[in-house]
């Protein structure tokens, strides 16, 4: 069941994801090399704790970080360690914050120093095809035309979409109805309406689609071991379009 979210309840989230917002801003400017995963996983606990939330993802399914940091050929759900990042490195972020028991859910790719052109176009790539999905975010629209404005672009791109994970509803709970795949064809699924709040998040291979999970039950990583990228944020369908609720 998928369920739309009041005005006081759209608040809530709000702050949850200017939050979130805050702690992508406070990331960005730590990311150099030399820096552990660990570091930027501290740095993030205490920005989100700083304004009066939890960290989502902490516990969550017993994941020991309070973010995700996929480096590389990883694409989600990489445990914050003593790992350093090094110049030519790409990072996946992803942050989730619980504020008054609402949830918000970005994540974002960043370079690690100077990237090849190859990693920079993946990135740019990734970026886009999430705002060509918000495109289609209105209400009245059927849900899989995020998802095929994705698929189309990113494999014209020449990249793949990733098919295990997909996006999803957030709110009270941090993955809520509906799923959102990065794929399939247009007008199909639910109707979009005020109140519905989504997670959209592009995960995107530079090589084939395949990935496979390590042997700690968490890092999801490329099978071809080529590198990708993983771009989210969490809206808000409005009575005319969409509100972007994870930036400042």
């Amino acid at each position: 069941m998928i369920v739309t979210k009041s005005k006081q309840e759209l608040e809530l989230m709000k702050e949850a994801g200017r939050i979130v917002a805050l702690v992508h801003q406070a990331l960005q400017e730590v990311i150099e090399p030399g820096i552990t995963t660990k570091e930027l996983d501290a740095l993030a606990e205490k920005v989100i704790r700083s304004h009066g939330a939890t960290p989502s993802f902490k516990g969550y399914g017993g994941f020991p970080g309070s973010i995700c940091t996929s480096v590389n050929e990883e694409l989600v759900h990489g445990i914050p360690s003593e790992r350093k990042l090094k110049e030519g490195d790409i990072i996946s972020i992803d942050v989730g914050a619980n504020f008054k028991g609402y949830h918000g859910d970005s994540a974002w790719t960043y370079p690690v120093g100077k990237i090849s052109e190859e990693d920079q176009r993946l990135l740019t790539i990734t970026e886009e095809s999430l705002y060509r999905g918000l495109a289609e975010a209105k209400p009245g629209a059927r849900l899989s035309n995020i998802s095929h404005a994705i698929q189309t672009y990113v494999e014209a791109a020449g990249f793949s979409i990733v098919r295990e994970y997909v996006g999803h509803g957030i709110g009270t709970k941090l993955h809520e109805d509906p799923q959102i795949p990065n794929f399939g064809p247009p007008n199909r699924g639910p109707r979009l309406k005020p109140g519905m709040v989504l997670a959209i998040e592009p995960m995107v291979n530079a090589g084939t689609r395949h990935v496979r999970t390590l042997d700690d039950n968490w890092t999801v990583v490329t099978q071809d071991k080529r590198n990708c990228a993983h771009f989210e944020h969490t809206i808000a369908i409005t009575e005319t379009g969409y509100e972007i609720l994870t930036k400042l």
